[in-house]
């Protein structure tokens, strides 16, 4: 079948229906625009529809009511013409949707902070001096956008006359979303697609006239979609693809130009590839012929990732448990519970945390695995976990000013502290990455101070004549800290050092 025709038509009494714009609008919503769907007849079915795809339309293309915000009205009830102002909120006085008792602006705001639909548009115009209403020529409110409609217009499945109206801050977005319903619904009037056009005054006394229903026209090559495509078609072939996705197309002049109309239904259609993408669904994805591409590389594993899953099966092998831990944790896991100050930690900070449990990037693994140990205390003695991946410094030499770092930390968990268990696992570590003991070109041990660590019971590691982590004891306020009752080791190494 054909693609319909849409068509703005004149009103029948003559005389259009207006909606003015007074300047006081300017500050909160500028932009009006409207339009009339005449003698529709709506089922239950229609008129659900009709109501869902104005939630669906707030949603996406209206940004949640903050670009636009749509009305619809029953046109018997009210009469023209209309008036889009702003007042102050005690000065606006109506019944709105679904109420049964009239309410100043103000009270409304406090009656819709608990509604859980609409509480979340109060905060659009909720600090704005005046607040935007519509009224008709006899001072009944049709709607206070974008938060609520009024009741006395409000449609239902026996309304013939809808009047549409759209308040906006993005005039683009408002006259797409016009285009939008009265183009789907327009199927329904007694004459099919034909909208009846409505006038908008605007303060300086321009008059624009909606809804625009704009068709335009794009000329592009078959040759440019064969190719983006990968077929072989005809200029008249695609032609006809094209016009079986509804945009119409025919084919110009010898050099296999096509000129291609887009209708006022796809406002998505901005570039000739938008064209091309809808040809290749009209010939079908799995009619494209599959072919070998021109260029040809060989995936290899990231040397970083290799070594971290050769690491992750021998530490398994060696009785560690390997845990998995948010790579976000609070202020207090990374400074106060280690002991150490959050000035000092080169932390990244989140600048809008929505819970106290994730309001930095971490900048070692020791507290996820304090708290993993914490969240599995009834589990039988000793417990022994270790975790590879990355923590996130601060770092000036970057682009983002931040860098991910891999590291390797270990805990063992027992009556005892278990230094010898954890100092032993360093070995096989260093074993497996072929670093021999040794002063100089291997690793060793030295005595450090750290106030994670038991004083006396801390050593920094050296690999190749540089520091690359750290293994002690911990101390008894970080084994309070984290909810935990007996003695703890840890091992910390930055295994990028190894590469």
């Amino acid at each position: 079948m054909e693609a319909p025709r849409y068509r703005r038509v004149s009103a029948e009494s003559g005389e259009p229906q207006r909606l003015i714009i007074t300047e006081e609008t300017a500050g909160v919503r500028p932009h009006a625009v409207a339009a009339v769907l005449r003698n529709i007849t709506f089922t239950q079915n229609r008129y659900e529809s009709f109501i869902e795809l104005q939630e669906k339309l707030h949603q996406n293309v209206c940004r949640k009511r903050t670009l636009v915000a749509i009305g619809t009205h029953d046109l018997d009830t009210i009469s023209g013409p209309f008036t889009f102002t702003a007042k102050a909120p005690d000065d606006i006085r109506f019944t709105p949707l679904n109420q049964s008792q009239e309410y100043t602006a103000t009270q409304l705001m406090s009656l819709y902070k608990t509604d859980s639909h609409l509480r979340h548009y109060l905060h659009i115009i909720e600090d704005e001096p005046l607040y935007p209403i519509i009224y008709d020529s006899n001072g009944i409110v049709l709607s206070m956008p974008p938060i609520i409609n009024g009741d006395h217009s409000k449609i239902s499945v026996n309304t013939k006359n809808v009047f549409i109206e759209c308040t906006a801050t993005d005039l683009t977005k408002a006259k797409i979303v016009l285009d939008m319903i009265v183009t789907m619904f327009s199927e329904y009037c007694a004459e099919p697609f034909t909208v009846e056009e409505a006038e908008v005054v605007y303060p300086d006394g321009r008059m624009v006239t909606y809804p625009e229903l704009a068709y335009r026209t794009e000329t592009l090559s078959a040759d440019y979609i064969n190719r983006r495509v990968g077929i072989s078609e005809s200029a008249d072939s695609v032609a006809q693809l094209l016009t079986r996705m509804c945009l119409k197309s025919e084919v110009v002049g010898d050099d296999g130009q096509i000129l291609v109309e887009i209708p006022p239904t796809r406002s998505d259609v901005i570039h000739a590839c938008d064209i091309m993408e809808d040809a290749a669904m009209a010939y079908g994805f799995n009619n494209i012929t599959m072919t070998t591409p021109r260029t040809y590389t060989i995936a290899n594993q990231l040397p970083l990732n290799k070594l971290t899953e050769l690491l992750r099966m021998d530490l398994a092998a060696a009785g560690f448990t390997e845990a998995l831990t948010f790579a976000l944790c609070s202020q207090e896991d990374i400074a106060d519970k280690l002991g150490k100050k959050i000035t000092e930690t080169r932390a990244v900070h989140i600048s809008n945390p929505k819970t106290a449990e994730f309001q930095v990037a971490r900048t070692t693994l020791l507290p996820g695995l304090l708290k993993t140990l914490a969240a599995n205390r009834k589990m039988p003695l000793p417990l022994k976990l270790f975790e590879i991946s990355d923590v996130v410094l601060k770092d000036e030499t970057t682009d983002v000013g931040a860098r991910n770092n891999r590291r390797l930390c270990a805990v063992y968990y027992n009556k005892s502290p278990g230094f010898e268990v954890t100092h032993g696992l360093l070995d096989r570590v260093m074993q497996l990455l072929e670093v021999r003991p040794g002063r100089k070109r291997g690793y060793y041990i030295q005595a450090a101070e750290d106030s994670s660590f038991f004083p006396g019971r801390c050593a920094e590691i050296y690999a190749h004549e540089k520091v690359v982590g750290r293994l002690g004891v911990l101390h008894p306020d970080v084994i309070n800290g984290f909810e935990l009752t007996m003695p703890c080791s840890a091992l910390d190494i930055d295994l990028e050092h190894f590469l």
